[in-house]
């Protein structure tokens, strides 16, 4: 017998999976919400993770091409996070096959143009709201995407906050009961611009320019009141402009054309009433910016961009009217707070990652420029309830 030896035998090294980049155009990077929110936040963060990994095992990470008007400002935040493509000619963008994507987060004015450049240049589509400023030209958007077979996305980040992700979790569980009411507060004081900077640009309060806080905010309220509790039926709402004169950017004043602030209500599907304040022109006294108060048959909650409390029928107290005696019961003690069990990211940016294997998996989107029709149609009837002083019943959006 001789002594033999035995190599070890040769164990594969484990596969990584192949990495996709996708090259995706943003349009508007230098304003605020596109800046912050969708280039440094989701884009960037995204990129420099290493990408994301998909359901289906692939990997696919980002790269993306500022474009603006201003060559200079491009260059800067090209070099700031260490991006090596931007260009102010959006047109030689669109034509090049290297960008799959195109991302809007231009003004409102700008945006249907822009839409239907990339919609016949075959890109797909993620956009910020409202997608235009008429319901017409919004569902013209959507059926030139669906003719054109384009895949769009539209941006619906407060369903991603983590107050409403614990709201979805109430009421998938039945923890309601039967809903009757939802009520909900927006806003914050917006400095009027002479003594201190306004917070927000001025373009917001000129009507001709795009602004009004009805085209701003209540596309987000539509999308929130359709898919945590029903259909938006009708519309009654009232819009002002409490503020008539504001200074803008060059200290110089202006008179506001466009609504401050707007009350609503909001008749839903199933019987559901919705009531909510949107205004520039409130100081706040309310835990957070947003909030909203949902009660049911069964149990009531108190939401906003992170926090969650709830109140159970079993644990409602009796409150007796009495006007001659200081209440000195502590209501707020009645409350109990909803555990964070999940881990939550920024909403822009699981949306964008939702988006993005929805695009390279080719599975249905829901979110997509028909959703921001629906948002857009909710605005326009807002106003035409303001203007006419009733209540105006929103029609079904179809594609045919």
């Amino acid at each position: 017998m001789t002594d033999t030896t035995i190599a070890p035998a040769e164990t594969a090294a484990p596969s990584r999976p192949q990495v996709r980049e996708i090259g995706i155009i943003m349009n508007g990077v230098s304003g605020r919400m596109g800046y912050r929110q969708h280039l440094v936040r989701s884009i960037l963060a995204i990129r420099d993770q290493g990408g994301i990994e998909l359901s289906d095992g692939s990997k696919v990470t980002v790269k993306p091409l500022l474009v603006g008007r201003s060559e200079a400002k491009l260059a800067e935040l090209a070099a700031k996070h260490g991006i090596e493509d931007y260009t102010t000619d959006l047109d030689a963008a669109l034509a090049d096959p290297r960008w799959e994507i195109y991302a809007d987060f231009l003004v409102t004015k700008a945006r249907a143009s822009a839409l239907r450049k990339a919609i016949a240049a075959g890109k797909t589509i993620y956009t910020e709201k409202p997608t235009a400023e008429t319901v017409e030209e919004a569902l013209e958007l959507a059926r030139l995407a669906q003719a054109a077979g384009v895949k769009t996305g539209v941006v619906h980040d407060k369903l991603y906050l983590p107050g409403l992700q614990k709201l979805k979790r109430l009421i998938d569980s039945g923890f309601f009961g039967r809903i009757l009411s939802v009520r909900g507060e927006f806003g914050y004081w917006v400095f009027e611009g002479d003594w201190q900077p306004a917070q927000r640009p001025s373009w917001n309060y000129r009507a001709e320019d795009g602004g009004g806080i009805i085209v701003d905010m209540f596309p987000h309220w539509n999308y929130v009141l359709e898919n945590l509790f029903g259909k938006v039926d009708t519309v009654y709402a009232q819009a002002s402009t409490h503020i008539p004169t504001r200074w803008d950017e060059n200290d110089e004043p202006y008179t506001a054309t466009a609504e401050d602030a707007a009350y609503g209500i909001f008749e839903l599907e199933g019987g559901i009433v919705a009531q909510i304040n949107s205004s520039w022109t409130v100081r706040v006294n309310r835990d957070e910016l947003v909030e909203f108060h949902v009660d049911g048959t069964h149990g009531s909650a108190v939401v906003g961009l992170f926090g969650a409390k709830i109140q159970h029928r079993n644990a409602t107290p009796k409150p007796v009217w009495n006007p001659d005696l200081a209440d000195s019961h502590d209501y707020d003690a009645d409350w109990a707070e909803v555990p964070v069990n999940d881990v939550f990211q920024n909403g822009f940016k699981q949306q964008w990652e939702e988006f993005l294997e929805s695009y390279v998996l080719g599975t249905e989107y829901e979110f997509d420029l028909l959703a921001g029709a629906r948002g857009v149609l909710l605005a326009e009837a807002g106003l035409q309830s303001s203007r006419q002083g009733r209540k105006v019943e929103l029609p079904a959006l179809t594609l045919e």
